[in-house]
């Protein structure tokens, strides 16, 4: 069952009652924008949800990354206020390429919540097919009755990475661009580098230049170097946010799901006894 939906088939469906849309357009240079960006224009029914404000939990300097996830009971109450049901079918959309919405898609799926699928192309390929937008705040509904039931099974925390970092069973795959992977640029975290042992395979390369995701079998071959044995994928990321991207590509091409290292590089960095990589 494929986790995306083409913007025609959403817009035939915006007047469902148990269709929930959310934008999650953000920018890590400028966190205000996406909200901004929200309230000049969006999908008619769509909700804002802040990647900061809503879709993580305070961050703890030294202690946390930055974006730690938030409890389940949070994000049950958020979902419920914006009448999310167990059976409600949810789309979540950014910009375009899904690196922010992705992380929703797969808070959902985390919290037991499978009816949830991303917008391909996002609000760029929403706009660009001609289809109607609004700046009108979506009306109060009825409180929903979603219950979140957290399957941490999906997440690994980084004292079994430190533990397994000379496993063969166990392949982490770091989703950033290549410069931050290597050192050779971090523009964000006090440390650059890489967890060792690592894989680049950069989340930005799962969709095409107009942020359409790839077909199953081309997201399939990105990860044929490491799908020939029997190891366990692991996704991470800066912080937990693009790794989702990672997750998704490796879902939708027939894979096993990757766990999701949450706190990834901005919180294996916390602890300087973590060893770290650079270069190839």
């Amino acid at each position: 069952m494929t986790q995306r939906i083409d913007v025609h088939s959403l817009s035939q469906r915006l007047e469902e009652p148990d269709v929930r849309i959310f934008d999650v357009r953000f920018s890590l240079d400028q966190p205000a924008q996406g909200r901004s960006e929200f309230a000049a224009a969006h999908i008619p029914g769509a909700r804002y949800l802040h990647l900061d404000e809503d879709l993580s939990a305070p961050v703890i300097p030294g202690e946390t990354g930055r974006h730690p996830l938030p409890e389940p009971e949070q994000m049950q109450a958020l979902l419920r206020r914006a009448g999310v049901n167990q059976h409600t079918q949810v789309i979540v959309y950014d910009d375009g390429p899904g690196l922010f919405a992705s992380r929703l898609w797969w808070m959902l799926r985390w919290l037991d919540h499978g009816r949830v699928g991303i917008l391909d192309g996002g609000f760029k390929a929403w706009q660009e097919a001609g289809l109607p937008v609004t700046q009108e705040t979506p009306r109060p509904v009825a409180e929903g009755n979603f219950v979140a039931r957290a399957d941490n099974g999906k997440l690994i925390d980084a004292d079994e990475i430190h533990r397994r970092l000379d496993d063969p069973s166990l392949q982490l795959l770091d989703a950033r661009g290549p410069a931050r992977f290597t050192g050779e640029a971090e523009p964000i975290d006090p440390v650059a580098g890489h967890i060792p042992g690592a894989a680049n395979l950069p989340c930005a390369a799962n969709v095409n230049d107009n942020g359409n995701w790839l077909d199953n079998e081309q997201l399939g071959k990105r990860f044929e170097p490491w799908t020939k044995g029997d190891a366990e994928l692991v996704a991470y990321c800066g912080s937990g946010v693009t790794a989702c991207h990672t997750i998704l590509a490796a879902v939708e091409a027939g894979l096993p799901e990757p766990r999701l290292y949450a706190g990834s590089w901005s919180h294996w960095i916390t602890d300087p006894g973590r060893p770290v990589a650079t270069g190839e």
